[in-house]
């Protein structure tokens, strides 16, 4: 199944908009687990059991693994959430972007390796370096369009100039009108866009209609969940695409003590129930 569908499905059956980034954080472990990366895998396992049912996808971050030298938990983790969670996508959250032999082995590394279904990468080397990708033509690419930090807005926000000198579109909008057209070779792209600009949000979905967003910034970073429905689920856009809404610390770190896997369940339940009531508001 190709990753939009993949996506589709288990959005409809489990009623969810809600994507548990798994960035595993020792430091943050609860009890004897604190500080001890070799507990990494444990630690994530524990939060995909306990939110497998409430979840659209999850979104492990590679560099939290790589930091500690736990790509092995990593790749365990992924087998993990294939044997217990096998219709939840995951999404491989990369950033990479590099263009020829180099891209290949990214592209390799997310979807050989580690068997994603998806991976996140940075456009703003061109065409050339989302292509190697294409060749998984069942795999999805999520491009960074809008991101959710405020430095963002350095590039993202300025404003290109036309041939004939006039004010043109502004960068986050160049990438999704290009996600939305010519590079979509394999319909299987997606982009990436931050809770904490509902505005721009609501502008690439207008730009992207039936692209899936993936929407990074809700809960630690400030951004609000009902915003963030109403400016990307629109009944009036034919064929809107799905909505992916990424929390990670709040539902991660809900609780330090031995129930945490509980208390991220109850954040996670409590996220998805607060997207479903936004949705529902909106139509």
């Amino acid at each position: 199944m190709k990753f939009t569908q993949m996506l589709q499905a288990v959005a409809q059956r489990q009623d969810s908009m809600l994507c548990v980034g798994l960035d595993p954080e020792p430091s943050k472990f609860p009890g004897a687990w604190k500080g001890d990366a070799s507990r990494i895998f444990d630690f994530c396992a524990a939060i995909v059991d306990a939110t497998r049912d409430l979840v659209c996808a999850f979104k492990p971050q590679i560099a939290y693994f790589a930091a500690h030298r736990a790509e092995d938990q990593l790749e365990r983790l992924m087998a993990h959430i294939r044997r217990n969670a096998p219709d939840v996508p995951v999404i491989l959250d990369a950033k990479r972007g590099d263009i020829g032999s180099t891209a290949e082995q990214y592209a390799r590394e997310a979807f050989v390796r580690y068997q994603a279904d998806a991976v996140t990468l940075s456009p703003f080397m061109g065409f050339d370096s989302i292509e190697p990708y294409l060749s998984y033509s069942d795999k999805g690419l999520i491009l960074l369009c809008r991101t959710s930090n405020a430095g963002g807005s350095d590039l993202q926000a300025q404003r290109l100039v036309n041939e004939d000198g006039t004010p043109g579109e502004r960068v986050y909008e160049r990438v999704a009108h290009l996600a939305a057209g010519a590079w979509n070779r394999t319909g299987q792209l997606g982009l990436v866009v931050g809770a904490t600009f509902p505005q721009e949000l609501a502008r690439v979905r207008e730009l992207a209609p039936t692209l899936p967003l993936l929407v990074p910034g809700v809960g630690a970073q400030g951004g609000d969940a009902v915003a963030t429905v109403r400016a990307a689920v629109r009944p009036e856009l034919p064929g809107c695409g799905a909505l992916i809404v990424n929390s990670s610390r709040a539902v991660l770190y809900a609780s330090s003590g031995e129930e945490f896997a509980q208390a991220a369940r109850a954040a996670a339940l409590a996220t998805r129930d607060s997207l479903r009531l936004a949705a529902a508001q909106g139509r």
